[in-house]
């Protein structure tokens, strides 16, 4: 069985994730070990200014690949700007200065060799509110396969089906892949944009809000989605629905005035938070 330990002694902001080595199977009375996966994505110390305003302050904390964590909070608490860090989305912001530390599979984001446009395209972004290309179907997903350099025909259909199926989209879509994707509703749409992303080949998949815009029916949906993507990717999903992070998410990290405040097991989050901010945000005290 694993078993979440969270480092008591840390300070506020400081919350690390660790999950006891589990036996292999058939190990005899658990006599052979297997050590814990690598985080996907480590931060340490993260602080981002916009301007002279900190949006996040001295922010550390280790996301496991393959697994869904949500970062909660009230408005304004640093949920996006440090969601946005992960693929230096805040480089194109004027004015953001960004200190400390971030890996992602072992690698610094931030070092002066990094190509941002190879970090794009494997931490992928799907944002607040859909925003397909006006063309078709098909050529939105088939957009960053081509970007790239992808330009054989038949390798570009397999890009765009396995994409599409992987978004749950591909059965609603495949008789009118050349529709215009302004025509999809609008949860149909946040799934293009899924698929979209996924179609470079990600391994990380990070989720601004991406059910804020849509009805409970097409929440669903991405919910459902969000599950089955686990598999293959790490997703990191910033969300203002505390209900929502409670079904879909394995981790929780509870932001509040730029500060992370607590980051444990959803469970823990939402049944034993240590932390007096966090009950009374989850309690609904404020926020």
């Amino acid at each position: 069985m694993r078993r979440i330990k969270t480092k008591m002694n840390q300070p506020i902001g400081t919350v690390l994730l660790e999950l006891d080595p589990v036996p292999h199977a058939g190990a005899a009375n658990g006599a052979a070990l297997r050590e814990p996966a690598p985080p996907a994505i480590e931060v340490e110390e993260l602080t981002v200014h916009y301007g002279a305003q900190p949006a996040v302050r001295e922010v550390s904390l280790q996301i496991p690949a393959r697994q869904v964590t949500a970062f909660i909070g009230p408005s304004g608490c640093g949920k996006t700007t440090l969601l946005r860090c992960f693929n230096r989305m805040n480089d194109l912001v004027a004015g953001a200065r960004v200190q400390g530390t971030i890996r992602i599979e072992g690698h610094d984001i931030y070092a002066p060799d990094v190509d941002v446009t190879a970090l794009r395209r494997r931490v992928g972004m799907v944002f607040q509110r859909s925003n397909p290309f006006p063309m078709s179907i098909f050529d939105n997903v088939a957009y960053g396969p081509r970007l790239v350099g992808e330009r054989d025909r038949r390798r570009l259909a397999d890009i765009v089906e396995t994409s599409l199926r992987a978004a749950a989209l591909w059965d609603e879509v495949k008789d009118r892949l050349r529709d215009n994707a302004l025509r999809l509703s609008g949860g149909q749409q946040q799934r293009l944009c899924i698929a979209r992303a996924l179609a470079v080949e990600p391994s990380i998949l990070l989720m601004d809000e991406p059910c804020s815009a849509l009805d409970p029916i097409s929440t669903a949906r991405i919910e459902e989605l969000i599950l089955q993507l686990k598999e293959r990717y790490t997703v990191v999903i910033v969300t203002h629905n505390m209900q929502q992070a409670a079904r879909i998410a394995d981790n929780t990290a509870f932001l509040l005035s730029g500060r992370l405040v607590e980051f444990d097991r959803t469970s823990i989050i939402f049944e034993h938070p240590r932390h007096p901010e966090t009950r009374d945000y989850i309690t609904g005290r404020f926020g």
